[in-house]
């Protein structure tokens, strides 16, 4: 039997591999990552499905959440079945279904409001318009490149995400924006969001953006992040709407479990209506 010895040049083959099968960029390198540091730890030696177990229960009592966990052994499973490890591959860790989101993690409507005005007030004018292009339409920060001038003339991007293509529709008031910060710009064609090299903006660029507005909108920074912009949006247009499975369509969600914590209502909100049953006598 051959000896299994983890080492770069298999990681770079997973690579390959993942790059073949069409996953995104963000999972090829997020699954890299996670077999690097398995590399790391193994440091040479001969694996076992005891040594794959004994790093999923490091990570548990490292204080890592349930859910980064599992994302690891994801990523260490999908490595195992490319190298034909089947019998490697680990158990996710079962989780409770939650019933409400933490209120102190959830960005509301009026926190929103006060980074958008923020930025604005100062004359951060592109970040002012991501945030709300984002929490607007309900995309990912990676998809802000499909945000083009194309597709703000004709109402619609299409985007083309995680292997699936969905149609995003852009609000009058959105697009009137869009083609007014572009014009004033002088971008004529394709990505509206672009760095100064041309190059539409990544991950990073908004995430520091959003972060620096923090104190002068007086919003705590760990609410402050992209995503929970998409969360946002999710829970505004379920409250009008009221159709879950529109939703997970809008949102480009394969599994509508996924799309209801999305919607969770808030801890406080969970306890009001406990509070307003009166079944304590």
């Amino acid at each position: 039997m051959e000896k299994r010895v983890l080492d770069e040049k298999m990681i770079e083959e997973f690579r390959k591999y993942l790059i073949s099968e069409e996953k995104s960029e963000n999972t090829v390198k997020k699954y890299c990552r996670d077999a690097l540091k398995f590399a790391e730890y193994a440091g040479g030696k001969e694996l076992t499905k005891e040594d794959a177990i004994e790093y999923k229960n490091k990570m548990k009592t490292s204080g890592s959440a349930v859910r980064s966990v599992n994302s690891v052994i994801a990523s260490l499973n999908s490595l195992f079945v490319f190298l034909g490890w089947h019998d490697m591959k680990l158990k996710m860790i079962k989780i409770q279904q939650q019933i409400f989101r933490a209120e102190e993690k959830e960005l509301s409507r009026a926190e929103y409001e006060r980074l958008v005005y923020t930025a604005l007030t100062d004359n951060e004018d592109r970040l002012s318009l991501m945030i709300q292009t984002i929490c607007g339409t309900g995309i990912r920060v990676s998809e802000l490149q499909f945000i083009t001038v194309e597709a703000a003339r004709r109402g619609y991007a299409t985007v083309d995400c995680k292997g699936k293509t969905r149609e995003v529709f852009i609000v009058c008031a959105l697009q009137n924006k869009l083609l007014l910060y572009a014009a004033e710009h002088g971008i004529k064609t394709g990505s509206i969001f672009i760095t100064k090299y041309g190059n539409p903006v990544d991950r990073s660029n908004v995430w520091r953006g959003m972060k620096s507005l923090c104190i002068k909108a007086g919003v705590n920074p760990e609410k402050v992040f992209p995503h929970n912009l998409r969360h946002l949006f999710a829970r505004v247009f379920y409250d009008i709407d009221n159709d879950l499975a529109r939703l997970a369509d809008i949102l480009g969600h394969s599994s509508i479990n996924t799309t209801r914590i999305y919607i969770m209502s808030t801890g406080s909100e969970h306890r009001r209506c406990m509070e307003n049953m009166h079944l304590i006598i």
